[in-house]
């Protein structure tokens, strides 16, 4: 991460599906993952309350970046994203924890998650 930018980690907050939103400067909120921990399959969701350019990619615990979920301008409103557990070449990631990254401008939060395959 470039000095200047923050991020926070979200730890699942034990009632499942019911993550405690970050709020991100600009009006977008972003959610714990569910299931967490999950096989085969999880969906990271988030809201904007604005048109905002976004980026959210999976990283592995070293921060290499394993897979882009999306990248593009999305008007306001609710996604659910779904990640298969897949690299970007298609090949199914190890166990482990990973981290999702939500990016907006010149902000990033993120949210842990535990592969058990």
């Amino acid at each position: 991460l470039p000095v200047n930018q923050r991020t926070h980690i979200l730890e699942n907050s034990g009632a499942q599906g019911l993550g405690i939103p970050e709020t991100i400067p600009g009006g977008i909120m972003l959610y714990q993952n569910y299931p967490n921990p999950f096989n085969p399959a999880t969906v990271i969701s988030y809201q904007l309350s604005v048109a905002s350019e976004i980026e959210l990619g999976i990283f592995d615990v070293t921060g290499r970046l394993i897979r882009t979920l999306v990248n593009s301008r999305q008007p306001a409103g609710f996604y659910a994203v779904g990640w298969d557990g897949r690299d970007a070449r298609g090949v199914p990631a190890a166990s482990g924890v990973y981290l999702y990254r939500l990016e907006s401008g010149r902000t990033a939060h993120s949210g842990k998650m535990i592969l058990l395959r």
